[in-house]
């Protein structure tokens, strides 16, 4: 376990390291949070092969998962993406930051965005970058964790309602 609970969850986060026991559970996350409209690169109606593939995709030694789970269910996950580029390798960006529709305002995805800081932190990483579908909620967490907007993208990704824009945030990691 990399952490604590949520606060009054009863969550716990850690690290995945091998997709075999979590694969069933994190498609059933992805299509539940693509179904409740969640913009996370996938349209409604996502198969379970497709979801599969996915998750079956993601682990690399560049891409750190971690989830958060209560009583043996997943309930959240976020990966922290690593930048293999001579050039950004002071830098992460968040991906894919899910919380399972029936556990949301539990503080979840807050306990995931600071699990992944620490990580970023311990990997000598200074810099965070992210994005998010303008107008959804995270927008509020992410400012409440003191990420700095960018700036706006029109029409960046499509979903069930048509051409979203999207928000682009960083956030400057302090030096210890």
């Amino acid at each position: 376990m990399l952490t604590g609970p949520a606060e009054g969850a009863n969550i716990e986060i850690e690290r995945v390291q091998h997709m075999d026991r979590a694969i069933t559970q994190l498609s059933d996350l992805l299509r539940r949070v693509v179904e409740a409209g969640a913009s996370v690169g996938f349209l409604p109606g996502l198969s379970d092969e497709k979801a599969n593939a996915y998750w079956n995709s993601v682990l690399s030694p560049d891409v750190h998962l971690l989830i958060a789970s209560r009583a043996d269910t997943i309930v959240g996950t976020v990966q922290i993406q690593f930048c293999t580029k001579a050039n950004g390798i002071h830098r992460v960006e968040i991906a894919k930051l899910m919380t399972h529709p029936d556990f949301r305002r539990l503080g979840i995805a807050r306990a995931l965005m600071c699990q992944a800081e620490t990580m970023a932190r311990q990997y000598d990483k200074r810099l965070i970058v992210l994005d998010t579908r303008a107008g959804d909620s995270s927008n509020i967490l992410y400012r409440s964790l003191g990420y700095e907007q960018v700036g706006v993208i029109p029409q960046y990704a499509m979903s069930a309602n048509g051409l979203d824009a999207t928000v682009i945030y960083y956030k400057l990691l302090a030096e210890t």
